[in-house]
């Protein structure tokens, strides 16, 4: 039985490989600087030994193979290690396509946005489908009990991030997995840590596009611009186009988003009526129906299954309730993402005449909002919102105060935790609805703001 032993195992990837290394009966072990739940408690229940720290001592002499995450540097006393003594090594995604993707039909879903919430719906219709999909998802997709599993053959469904492989392979992951169904929901800047500008990424895209075969199929938005332009570099699969006369339209029949219809090349596919909100998440649901189809499940089949879709963890996820003011955690972190996710609970409060108010809570975390790359489009995101608090963390490196005159909504900045959760239970009222927006953990400040709630009420 060969031995895999995984750098940074607790990431939602690397915790991803790790369970599907050990499906296919390999021995399988893994450091990280944090073993943390709930990936730890995963990994563990499938029998994979976790050792916290890079220690060089966490290596022992059976080890075949080590898979790379890409959070690894030069500098690692383990990467250092490997690299001094010969072990063999290789990339996450570069494992994958050598040990699973290279004999599956891989359904990849890609774009800046909204890939992991897709990728959980498409997954879900091929199950609902019985076709026991496997699938490598970025997140918690609560329709299933893993983030990742094996599956059964054919069908494989990836989340495809355009993030780098490893720190000797500078390529975007997804370059790996070739598609045979692709889905690029959208393209904008990000990654701003390692991409110089949006034509970087298109690049990466375009690699990725060129890997399709011509019985494949690419999906993607007709209106968005940047994606259109990866296109015109070339494209030799066939194509459908969502928000297209003469591919995947949709009308809605309540202004949240809660109920539509689909429609494909002007015929009626049926109505999905969900408990999701938002265009956003209408465009991710046109899409997991659309690459559904190309692997051959039908339209009303896949509508059926998204009536059943439990949405990811994480995304605009109700955290609880305390006097009638709702807490919401969202992985909103990119401006367009905060104002969509916005504007998702303004239609639905409009939708359902309600009184309550939108109080926006934001943690500016990934590495691109951190380096100040969005702070002149992040005022212009957080318009729906009716109070504004930002929390101003230690590695942010420009000053979240400069917003504070810029925000059409009144607009408090903290460089504290408690004090900020002291500012937003002060303000918030019956009816209310918090939505916290942060890539992280956030201090935690969901529980810190139910617990401060509940202690008011008492």
């Amino acid at each position: 039985m060969q031995h895999l032993h995984i750098l940074g195992i607790c990431g939602t990837f690397m915790g991803g490989i790790a369970a599907i290394a050990k499906q296919l009966g390999y021995k399988v072990s893994g450091s990280d600087a944090n073993v943390y739940p709930p990936m730890s408690t995963q990994l563990e229940q499938l029998g994979i030994e976790l050792m916290s720290g890079y220690q060089i001592e966490n290596f022992i002499d059976d080890i075949d193979m080590v898979i790379v995450g890409n959070a690894m540097s030069r500098g690692n006393p383990m990467v250092e290690y490997m690299l001094d003594r010969n072990i063999p090594y290789t990339s996450g995604p570069q494992w994958l396509l050598e040990n699973v993707l290279k004999d599956r039909w891989v359904l990849a879903v890609s774009g800046t946005h909204g890939k992991t919430t897709t990728s959980s719906m498409l997954a879900w219709i091929l199950e609902y489908a019985h076709l026991s999909p496997g699938f490598l998802i970025g997140g918690v997709p609560q329709n299933f009990t893993c983030s990742a599993r094996l599956g059964e053959a054919p069908f494989f469904v990836i989340e495809a991030d355009e993030y780098d492989s490893a720190f000797f392979d500078k390529r975007s992951k997804f370059v790996h997995y070739r598609p045979r169904t692709l889905v690029i929901n959208n393209l904008e800047f990000d990654h701003g840590d390692i991409f110089n500008d949006l034509s970087d990424i298109q690049k990466q895209f375009h690699h990725l596009i060129r890997m399709v075969p011509s019985n494949g199929l690419v999906l993607s938005p007709a209106n968005d611009s940047a994606v259109n332009e990866v296109l015109t570099m070339g494209c030799w699969t066939p194509s459908e186009l969502t928000d297209n006369h003469t591919g995947w339209q949709v009308e809605k029949l309540n202004a949240q988003g809660s109920e539509f219809i689909v429609n494909f090349a002007g015929q009626k596919q049926g109505i999905v009526n969900w408990d999701l909100i938002g265009d956003f998440n209408i465009e991710n649901g046109v899409m997991a129906i659309a690459a559904a189809r190309h692997a051959g499940v039908p339209s009303a089949v896949a509508i059926e299954a998204l009536g059943q879709f439990v949405n990811t963890k994480r995304r605009f996820e109700l955290r609880g309730v305390v006097n009638n003011i709702s807490v919401y955690d969202d992985f909103a972190h990119h401006p367009t993402a905060i104002a969509k996710t916005l504007a998702g609970v303004r239609a639905r409060i409009d939708d359902e005449a309600q009184k309550g108010r939108i109080l926006a809570v934001l943690e500016p975390r990934s590495n691109t909002m951190k380096s100040g790359v969005h702070k002149e489009s992040l005022p212009q995101s957080l318009n729906d919102a009716d109070s504004i608090f930002i929390y101003q963390g230690g590695q942010v490196n420009w000053s979240v105060s400069d917003l504070i005159n810029q925000c059409q909504s009144p607009c408090i900045v903290e460089e504290n935790i408690e004090k900020l959760v002291e500012q937003i239970t002060l303000q918030a009222r019956p009816g209310d609805i918090i939505v916290v927006m942060s890539n992280g953990g956030f201090g935690a400040i969901h529980d810190k703001l139910l617990t401060r709630l509940a202690a008011q009420q008492a």
